[in-house]
């Protein structure tokens, strides 16, 4: 969903639009602002039915003036409608499963998190447990923390979880005892609940330690003691993370430096309410950025701007020797978000520039100017031209086979963010500003780029894109596509996932759309299950050629199964591959090796299906195209069946290597 929305402008005539008449209901005479439209669609009791208007509305909000505050009082708003309503009238919208449970009141959490989910696209579907529940909870597998269907499970922790456990007079040593004790109660507990909800990722969070419990102690060397004991606690609790698969840990360092006060000291005392309602406003944005982890909807490029993004200045009126981006203040705030810009794309995102300039001399600055720190290397695509940005955004996508939902675009433009907005309402804008010392963190508040778990593929994912420009060069000199496949060289190993693999197949689970035929999303220890069952086959699809290595690049995942007086049979329960290989004859290959294996080793016949998304239209003959013939299913979701008779060739341009024992 688009993040920011600023001068909405007419894709098709490049003139800025009326923002201030698109309150539904409301009409041109509804509130200008986007809160006063988003109430007054409650008010018109037309919310549900208007609910594609929300994302943008919020979008507007969270960039105000008072966003924080203003998300809430939306999130007021929103909590009144039953996802139930909102799904009557657009049943494709995501919805989210979460259940709360904590030490003290965290009903103020409800709102932002409305919010916070409502502003990514999804609807907030929400249980509340009882007042200092969670461990009960966290031990009943009946609870609502255990219900079937359940995304997330919040385990909301305050510092007063540890203190209440302390005796009436207490030195630090008991703190110690205290924090150790509970750390271990904890890890058991998170042990317990990923091996009983096979659905769920338990979100715990560290403590913040305030004035009010340190200065209880009155010497120095006490309170010494007892800061660093309360960090080893906190450590002990984000290792829970690194230990537990589907356990993620939210650090509420970061939030509480981020200004504020921890709590009200009259809502703690009076209402048992011990995080105040803005560190659970970010701790609420904080679950909805990763809950779009955990739903696959993490981006995958960031696309730049150049004049007054990378640099201070127009490279077109001031020239090369006229930009900066180090020596000056103002210069060295942009060559720190080029830094940032540089770490992300050192860790699989793809980095590519759409720029109102001239070509050559945005190459020469980003090949040679002294100063810069990123360089030509570092991007995957340069469009700087003179065409409308909307379209050098759908020419990287086309170019690198991804969609324009896989793109973040940052811009110091209104003009040029708010064109992207309205035109490429999927892409992520993030509307950048005169004050470059604000760029980064703009582009880093939204955590667009978030993954469970960084692979070697990630780090090596820029690499592979810019290979493909040499591949690009190949077929461009062959005459036709079997040369070019031909002289390519392609490899490709199929064998059966071990742990090394474990998390490359999840990622890929998780975030391939367009080659992925029933869209199972797995976490990693359902993949390592699977792997390791006899009664299941999985497999990964590893390729290369003349240019490099492609990585690993596609899974299988198959359950052996009765197949009535015909054999054993086999079923493919999901094919996924990398868009970026299509068309090379692997996914030929990969299914024809996997058939010839079931035919030598008794699994016929073998069965497959084709579920569609929105997504994944391309591939909807994928199993007919070697020989599958329909068996059942419905026409949108048809099931397929291979007799094992005529099997698919491998294509002669092709080396495999397979092979299915363990």
């Amino acid at each position: 969903m688009t993040t920011v929305v600023d001068s909405p402008v007419s894709a098709a005539a490049g003139e800025p639009a009326d923002n201030t008449a698109n309150a539904g209901s409301a009409g041109p005479a509804g509130p200008a602002d986007p809160l006063g439209r988003l109430q007054a669609l409650a008010r018109a009791k037309t919310l549900a039915a208007g609910y594609a208007e929300v994302a943008p509305l919020l979008a507007e909000v969270a960039r105000g003036d008072n966003a924080a505050a203003d998300l809430v009082r939306a999130g007021r708003v929103l909590s009144k409608l039953s996802p139930a309503a909102i799904l009557e009238h657009h049943p494709a919208q995501p919805v989210v499963k979460v259940a709360v449970a904590g030490h003290s009141t965290v009903a103020a959490l409800v709102p932002p998190l409305t919010a916070e989910l409502a502003r990514h696209g999804q609807v907030l579907d929400i249980t509340l447990g009882d007042f200092d529940g969670y461990l009960r909870e966290l031990q009943d597998t009946g609870s609502q923390l255990y219900a079937s269907g359940l995304d997330l499970a919040l385990v909301v922790l305050d510092p007063q979880a540890v203190f209440d456990e302390l005796p009436e007079v207490w030195r630090v040593e008991d703190l110690e005892q205290a924090t150790a004790a509970k750390l271990a109660q904890l890890d058991r507990l998170a042990e317990k609940y990923v091996g009983n909800q096979p659905t769920a990722t338990l979100v715990l969070n560290t403590l913040p330690l305030q004035r009010t419990h340190t200065h209880q102690l009155v010497d120095l060397r006490s309170r010494a003691a007892l800061g660093i004991v309360w960090r080893e606690f906190n450590a002990g609790l984000l290792r829970l993370a690194v230990k537990h698969q589907r356990v993620a840990v939210i650090d509420f360092d970061p939030l509480v430096a981020a200004g504020g006060p921890v709590g009200d000291p009259r809502m703690a005392s009076y209402a048992k309410a011990h995080l105040g309602d803005e560190l659970l406003g970010r701790y609420a944005r904080e679950v909805a950025h990763l809950t779009r982890t955990i739903k696959a909807l993490t981006k995958k490029v960031l696309v730049l701007d150049l004049d007054n993004t990378l640099w201070d200045g127009i490279l077109g009126d001031d020239g090369a020797d006229g930009i900066e981006m180090a020596t000056t203040y103002r210069g060295e705030a942009f060559g720190n978000f080029q830094r940032v810009a540089k770490q992300i794309g050192s860790q699989g995102v793809l980095l590519a520039v759409s720029s109102k300039n001239d070509h050559e001399p945005v190459l020469e600055v980003l090949s040679t100017h002294p100063d810069m720190v990123l360089r030509d290397t570092d991007f995957v695509r340069v469009n700087a031209n003179w065409n409308p940005k909307d379209a050098n955004l759908r020419d990287i996508a086309a170019r690198l086979n991804l969609g324009v939902d896989s793109f973040v675009f940052a811009d110091d433009s209104p003009f040029e963010t708010g064109l992207i907005a309205a035109s490429l309402p999927e892409v992520a804008v993030v509307r950048l500003d005169e004050e470059p010392a604000l760029h980064i963190g703009k582009l880093l508040a939204d955590g667009w780029f978030d993954v469970l778990e960084l692979t070697a593929e990630d780090r090596e994912r820029a690499a592979l894109y810019r290979t493909d420009a040499a591949r690009q060069d190949l077929l461009d000199s062959s005459d036709n596509f079997e040369e070019y496949l031909a002289n390519l060289g392609v490899t490709l190993t199929v064998a059966p996932v071990s742990e090394a693999e474990v998390a490359r197949v999840s990622q890929l689970s998780l975030r391939s759309n367009q080659c992925n035929l029933t869209t199972l999303r797995m976490q990693p220890d359902t993949v390592r299950e699977l792997a390791q069952s006899p009664d299941h086959l999985v497999l990964y699809l590893r390729s290369g050629d003349k240019f490099g290595d492609n990585g690993l690049i596609g899974a299988l995942f198959c359950t052996k199964g009765p197949g009535g007086s015909e054999g054993a049979g086999l079923t493919i329960d999901n094919y996924i591959m990398s868009c970026r290989v299509l068309s090379r004859g692997i996914e030929q290959a990969a299914i024809g090796a996997l058939l010839a294996h079931a035919r030598d080793a008794g699994l016929g016949p073998v069965h497959a299906s084709y579920r569609p998304t929105k997504k994944n239209h391309r591939v909807r003959n994928f199993w007919p195209s070697f020989g599958f013939e329909r068996h059942g299913g419905t026409d949108e979701a048809p099931d397929y069946r291979h007799d094992l008779a005529a099997l698919p060739e491998i294509p002669g341009h092709l080396r495999l290597d397979a092979s299915f024992e363990r």
